[in-house]
């Protein structure tokens, strides 16, 4: 699931690795979100967020609901937002009527396509400890080429061992990883939309083969 409503995502603003809390709003999505899940009655062995506290905040919020505070949490870099380089901290709709709807949307939604670069890496004691270099900015394919090795390392031999496993990260790396899980291609991923605390529920076969996906509901919606 992607986190809880953010302030970057509620002004409207670019954010990447930019380290953004949660508003009110996005608290009440994650208490929700775990809400359903605890309703949905699965057990998990692990979670699984990145470095970015909306994320890491979101996840425990959830595991509070669920009661399975006690799970090991795993955090990486690996599922960060992607970095949307100069792009960072300015306004989509002030973006967009200096380069035209056609040219943001390339740079928000397209799979290869590289936004405008930092001119400066960024220092982050977080990533320093782990020789982990901020990037000066990734499309899409440059945030899934870091997270797939993820996936196949930490999260794909838990569910292969019959383990459920939970990730809460961010509308970008979860687009790159259904476009991976689903075989979607580079015209199509611009079309696939992670809302804000709605929890996707996938089961898999022995193969890590897609039996069924499902957004999921409370029983008390209507």
């Amino acid at each position: 699931m992607r986190h809880g409503e953010s302030q970057a995502n509620r002004d409207n603003i670019f954010t990447g690795w930019s380290d953004v809390p949660l508003t009110e709003t996005g608290v009440s999505q994650a208490h929700q979100a775990g809400r359903i899940i605890f309703e949905s009655g699965l057990q998990f062995n692990d979670v699984h967020t990145s470095f970015l506290k909306r994320a890491i905040i979101t996840t425990h919020i959830v595991l509070d609901e669920i009661n399975q505070n006690f799970i090991p949490e795993h955090k990486s870099w690996r599922l960060n937002e992607r970095h949307y380089g100069g792009l960072r901290g300015k306004n989509k709709l002030a973006v967009k009527e200096k380069v035209g709807a056609n040219q943001l949307k390339i740079w928000r939604r397209s799979f290869s396509v590289v936004p405008p670069l930092l001119k400066k890496r960024d220092k982050d004691a977080r990533y320093d400890r782990y020789g982990v270099k901020v990037p000066l900015g990734e499309s899409l394919q440059m945030a899934q080429q870091r997270l797939i090795p993820y996936w196949i390392d930490q999260v794909a031999p838990q569910l292969l061992d019959n383990k459920n496993q939970l990730i809460v990260a961010h509308g970008s790396t979860l687009r790159a990883l259904i476009k991976f899980l689903e075989n979607i291609s580079d015209e199509e991923i611009p079309n696939i939309e992670v809302p804000n605390g709605k929890p996707i529920r996938y089961d898999f076969d022995d193969r890590l083969k897609i039996l069924s996906k499902q957004f999921m509901t409370s029983d008390n919606d209507s």
